[in-house]
This record gives C-alpha cells, structure tokens and sequence, in this order.
C-alpha cells in the first residue's frame, strides 16, 4: 500500500468532571487491544500537561490504510459485543464522554513518515 493511501484520524475526547482516570483505564486496560482486533493502529495517545485541557481532554491519533478502511474498522468495532460490554461496565456510574472530535488527515508530500 502507498504511504499516500493512509488517513490518519484526530480524535479528541472531551472528558467529563473527574472522569479523566476511568477514560484512561479504559483505553490502558481494553481500547486498545480491541482496535488491534479490528485492524486499527493508534499512533500514539496524549495527556495535555496544563489546565484546563489536562482534567478535560484526551487526544490520540489512529493510521488507517483508508478512508473506507476506517469507516469499515470503527463500524465492526463498535458492533464488537466485548467492546459494547466493555463501555457498559465503564459507564456503570456515568458516561465518561461529553462528546468526540474526529477528524482525518493525510500527510503531505514533504512530511516525513511517522516513526511511532
């Protein structure tokens, strides 16, 4: 596949009040082996070391060989019953998400190619 075919998904997570930590478990402890499962590469996951980003919002990036391979990928990972199982559990005292960001970008014809 060409280095050009890749997409690479922004997604940022705006956390509700004192959510922050189960977010992070669950992404540590589950969300990642499930986009393993379903074909999905995270580059790499971020914390913002300043309020008020640093209590609120979570940021990662995903590679996808394309754009119909993440449509494709997120739609049988959110129909995946242990993912579903998983966000259950996670949310049993509340959701842990007020809303997502995403969105995709391809890299420029100068970018160097990411070594994560």
């Amino acid at each position: 596949m060409a280095a050009s075919d890749k997409v690479y998904e922004l997604r940022i997570y705006h956390v509700l009040p004192g959510k922050m930590d189960a977010l992070v478990a669950r992404f540590r402890d589950h969300t990642e082996k499930l986009f393993l499962k379903h074909g999905m590469r995270t580059l790499a996951y971020w914390s913002a070391l300043d309020e008020p980003v640093k209590s609120s919002t979570f940021f990662y990036i995903l590679e996808h060989p394309s754009r119909e391979a993440a449509s494709a990928n997120w739609k049988t990972f959110q129909d995946d019953p242990e993912w579903k199982s998983v966000k259950a559990k996670s949310e049993v005292n509340g959701k842990l998400v007020e809303k997502i960001d995403s969105s995709y970008w391809a890299l420029t014809d100068f970018s160097p190619l990411p070594r994560i």
